[in-house]
């Protein structure tokens, strides 16, 4: 499976096309994760944690997401760090046609840890 180019005359301009499963699996992971990673490569015919894209798919994906608001982008050390923002999440869940309880990996509530005092008590007591 290949990307394919088009040269778009009135805005003078190379537009890339993405499959629709290419595009489905970058989504759906993001969604699923809330972050991506993605290496300043576009040579490389994969992406380490997706499955299917060429890692210059996934990165021109988050380049669109970004211009409209959906991911922040930090790039550091040929990485770019993509963060899904809460208009991002509206949008991929209506994109993948997801219900409201189910949010990114990065929202969900951790377990609360044991209180410090407990332990505190139990190591002046012997």
């Amino acid at each position: 499976v290949c990307c394919c180019y088009k040269y778009d005359e009135q805005k003078e301009k190379l537009t890339m096309f993405i499959p629709k499963e290419n595009r489905i699996a970058v989504f759906s992971y993001l969604f699923k994760e809330g972050v991506c990673v993605v290496k300043k490569d576009t040579i490389s015919q994969t992406h380490p944690h997706i499955e299917g894209p060429t890692n210059l798919e996934v990165l021109m994906l988050m380049k669109s997401l970004a211009s409209r608001g959906f991911v922040r982008i930090t790039f550091s050390w040929q990485y770019n760090y993509c963060y899904l923002t809460d208009e991002g999440i509206d949008y991929l869940r209506q994109y993948l046609g997801l219900p409201a309880e189910i949010v990114p990996a990065t929202h969900k509530k951790q377990a609360t840890r044991p209180d410090m005092r407990d332990r505190e008590e139990d190591k002046y007591d012997g």
